[in-house]
């Protein structure tokens, strides 16, 4: 069925180790964690990350280890936590190579991306000090092949003499996940709902996986051409995953799971048990020293303990999708004209 393929398959042979990727969709709306769960059960690693407003998604695949290089605009799960913990901790410890760049800067450089541009001149960030301040300094991105030298040149307009510009690289991607409402074998995508980057990088990438929720015909597909957003061509693999973007919500289908998203908030906090009692023992010093009552969680979750749990026990996402229970999914479902759950 053209270029159908199964989710095992399709990691296995377009995510590669040392890639430069980039993931679609929007902190906790439509993020590709099926995909993201598969990766980190395989063992692909190395990564030099174009990240859009991430989530959960990358923090997972921070706190394994498997990101050589970070640029990125923000990573939260919105609403849920502030700051992911596993990209703040990474930071914090120093064990994460990581560039910023502003929203709106990061998300025109994807789309420049897709239109083939060598660099993209900004007005934006000028003045901030996201131009004076490097998360990669020049001597360090010399030692990465997959970094540019530079984040940024101050350069005249040269239509403007006198007008100064930021110009900004362009990321050259390997790979691009994203997860769509609907895709037919062939590859054409129908996005429903807010596009964020994913056209953008499903075109500008040299490798592009799909999943989706529902896999239609590709006879289906072009009877509203209108609505489709990605075309075929661009596409590498289409992976039918129903609820692929749990715990994160699916505009049209089902809305952010509060409960897992609360979970990995509270469990990311540690990395491990050994983590865990240092941080509770670092709390409990602090309290005592202000004369405050402490009481600590009695063998807390922590970020280890949540992977095992929801991505490592299980061979596949359907699997994962016995194991969170067909009753919570059904309670996840959004109400036609709402578009969100009511019985969550």
């Amino acid at each position: 069925m053209g270029k159908v393929m199964n989710l095992h398959d399709a990691v296995e042979k377009f995510v590669r180790s040392g890639d430069t990727i980039c993931l679609g969709g929007f902190t906790t709306n439509r993020k590709p964690y099926a995909a993201v769960y598969e990766i980190l059960r395989q063992g692909q690693t190395d990564f030099t990350v174009w990240a859009g407003p991430a989530g959960g998604d990358w923090d997972m695949l921070i706190g394994e280890g498997r990101v050589k290089a970070y640029i990125n605009c923000y990573t939260a799960n919105s609403g849920y936590t502030n700051v992911s913990r596993r990209f703040r901790a990474a930071i914090e410890e120093g064990k994460l190579v990581y560039e910023d760049y502003s929203q709106d800067v990061l998300m025109l450089q994807l789309h420049a991306a897709s239109l083939g541009l060598p660099f993209l001149p900004v007005r934006l960030m000028a003045g901030s000090g996201l131009v004076d301040f490097w998360g990669i300094s020049k001597e360090q991105r010399k030692t990465l092949d997959t970094v540019d030298n530079d984040k940024l040149v101050i350069m005249e307009n040269p239509f403007e003499p006198g007008q100064q510009v930021v110009a900004v690289p362009v990321p050259k991607l390997d790979c691009a996940i994203i997860h769509v409402q609907k895709a037919s074998p062939d590859g054409t995508c129908i996005i429903e709902g807010d596009e964020f980057h994913d056209v953008d990088v499903a075109v500008a990438a040299k490798r592009v996986i799909v999943t989706c929720e529902e896999l239609v015909s590709d006879e289906w597909i072009r009877r509203n051409p209108e609505a489709n957003k990605v075309f075929g061509q661009c596409v590498n693999a289409v992976v039918h995953v129903p609820y692929g973007a749990w715990p994160s919500q699916c505009y049209n289908y089902y809305d952010c799971d509060g409960a897992a998203l609360k979970e990995y908030d509270k469990a990311s906090k540690y990395q491990d048990a050994e983590d865990a009692e240092k941080k509770i023992a670092k709390e409990a010093a602090k309290a005592a020293k202000k004369g405050l009552p402490y009481t600590a969680p009695e063998n807390p979750e922590t970020f280890k303990d949540y992977l095992d749990k929801w991505v490592y026990s299980v061979k596949d996402n359907d699997e994962l999708l016995n194991k969170i229970g067909g009753a919570r999914l059904a309670k996840l479902r959004v109400v036609p004209g709402l578009g969100y759950s009511v019985s969550k």
